[in-house]
């Protein structure tokens, strides 16, 4: 098929002066047409057709054939027929061939894909009997009209936009003519199909709102976020991540989780943020699929070969509580919970880079400690894979009745051991809160594991009490005396009797409590969050 394409760029544009050569994110607007169309994989001559000297010689440098426009039908009044017809004549004669279809593509659609047009283009060589194909976009909606100097609604009833009439607006995008159709007053056969764009393709710049909005999205960039999340390891990755997307309000957020990892897709899932599951034998065949432009890992250590990779593919990539080889090749890593074994550029480590959620930081924080305990949580993460909740509750249940102490437990989104806990029936359980700082302001005294309720726990300064589900939980530095934690250690290695003992302690010492207090108060960890999303923009918004 002998395809040409006509891009009509005036010269005069009123309402955007010198629209066609304004730079739209560093390049003018006249170059996403001419990119476009020349990316086409139909071979199409490109044309584009002015009055005006300076747009004809960019046209050419963006490499572009150009056609000098008659000054004639140059003006505000001209309708686009006599322009494309004359381009076509013209061009017909100079590359001496015969066109099977003449595509008319405006250059105020500066996001239209070629995947998109050569879709069109393959759509009307397909059907014969298509004579014209319109990009357009759906409009459907409650709309009015005026009659006789009164506004009138276009629809019979009022009713939800999924059940009222589709109509449809055209775009300036693409408008596909058979050659048999075009003349220097027509270039719409009878036989027309619509080709619907979205997502942004379907923009025409008229105004600079929607030049701003354009700019919008060729600066958006594609955030893939990797992440682990399973009963095993817990939900604590998928938690920060959540938080990392929700504060990434300009750039287009995918979340892939590990084939290991169904826990934390449901999790996902829920929240209404598109997330995909492993499906190749190595992920990094998934990640080039997602095509991103910036990968973040939330994964526990990485590999240098799985970094490499991701470099390879030309990817930003940042890491989170990243302690293995592959965290020295990303261009950012940010560990709030583990200690970094060596200074290294662009590697952020303590407190000061913990993500705290919104409840937590605009939550209340305790100024003082009650003389009495009366109150007690007990929450081991939204997993607890050691079955800590049961432990404790075994080593302080007949204490608690005894000392007319109230146990509240909450458990999280992954725990399944519930039967467990049918011997106590005096606590008050609660599955999976949404509001848990609350409990942990009420309470005069936590249990928890070493992971991130230990950050959260302490901005609301309760004193707690730490027990660590594995080994690399006892590298969590903030879960330490210094910051006003009673870690225990390893949970699975206390008897029930060690643990009654450090919590009958500190429940008669309100001296104790009130110093553990103080020391959470003392960390300012609110700041945080603001902190690693500047630097997260930072990353992305380097050339």
């Amino acid at each position: 098929m002998k395809i040409l394409v006509v891009i009509p760029a005036r010269g005069g544009s009123k309402g955007i002066p010198r629209k066609n050569l304004r730079l739209l994110n560093g390049k003018p607007l006249l170059y996403y047409s001419v990119k476009t169309a020349l990316a086409s994989q139909y071979n199409i001559d490109v044309y584009v057709s002015s009055e005006d000297d300076e747009i004809l010689t960019t046209a050419k440098q963006f490499g572009a054939k150009i056609h000098r426009r008659d000054l004639k039908i140059a003006d505000d009044t001209t309708t686009l027929d006599p322009v494309i017809y004359a381009a076509y004549v013209y061009a017909k004669d100079v590359e001496q061939k015969e066109y099977d279809f003449i595509i008319t593509m405006q250059p105020t659609s500066p996001l239209l894909k070629t995947a998109s047009l050569d879709e069109a283009i393959s759509k009307a060589i397909k059907d014969s009997t298509i004579e014209t194909v319109i990009a357009a976009k759906d409009d459907t909606h409650l709309s009015w009209k005026k009659e006789n100097n009164k506004f009138v609604p276009n629809y019979e009833k009022r009713v939800n936009r999924q059940y009222l009439t589709p109509t449809f607006t055209e775009t300036g995008a693409f408008f596909i003519t058979k050659k048999e159709i075009i003349t220097p007053t027509n270039r719409i056969g009878n036989n027309v199909e619509l080709h619907l764009l979205e997502n942004g393709e379907e923009i025409d710049i008229d105004t600079y709102e929607d030049w701003n909005l354009c700019e919008y999205y060729l600066r958006r960039k594609h955030i893939v976020i990797v992440v682990t999340g399973n009963k095993t390891v817990g939900l604590g990755h998928v938690y920060n991540t959540l938080l990392i997307a929700n504060d990434i309000l300009n750039h287009r957020i995918t979340f892939l989780v590990d084939k290991e990892s169904s826990l934390a897709y449901e999790k996902i899932a829920s929240k209404n943020y598109d997330v995909y599951i492993q499906e190749k034998l190595d992920i990094i065949d998934d990640i080039k699929e997602l095509n991103p432009d910036i990968v973040i890992n939330d994964r526990l250590d990485t590999s240098l070969e799985y970094i490499a990779s991701l470099k390879d593919l030309n990817l930003k990539v940042i890491n989170f509580e990243d302690l293995g080889e592959g965290a020295t090749r990303a261009d950012m890593v940010v560990n709030a919970i583990y200690p970094e074994k060596q200074v290294l550029p662009k590697h952020y480590f303590g407190h000061e880079y913990f993500i705290l959620r919104d409840e937590f930081i605009y939550a209340q924080q305790k100024v003082s400690v009650n003389k009495e305990v009366k109150n007690i949580l007990i929450t081991f993460g939204g997993v607890d894979p050691n079955n800590y909740t049961q432990k404790v509750l075994y080593s302080i249940y007949n204490y608690c009745q005894e000392h007319e102490i109230n146990i509240n437990v909450i458990t999280g989104f992954g725990y399944d051991k519930y039967h467990t806990l049918e011997e106590f029936p005096k606590i008050n359980l609660c599955k999976n809160v949404t509001n848990i700082s609350h409990y942990m302001y009420e309470a005069d005294l936590v249990f928890t594991s070493a992971g991130r309720t230990t950050y959260e726990v302490a901005s609301i300064a309760t004193p707690t009490i730490v027990m660590a589900q594995n080994d690399r939980e006892m590298t969590h530095f903030f879960a330490s005396s210094e910051y006003g934690f009673l870690n225990l250690g390893l949970g699975y290695n206390l008897s029930d009797e060690e643990i009654l003992e450090h919590f009958s302690k500190l429940i008669v010492s309100e001296k104790t409590r009130e110093y553990m207090r103080s020391l959470m108060e003392s960390v300012d960890l609110k700041s945080g969050r603001k902190r690693v999303i500047k630097l997260i923009q930072d990353i992305i918004e380097e050339e």
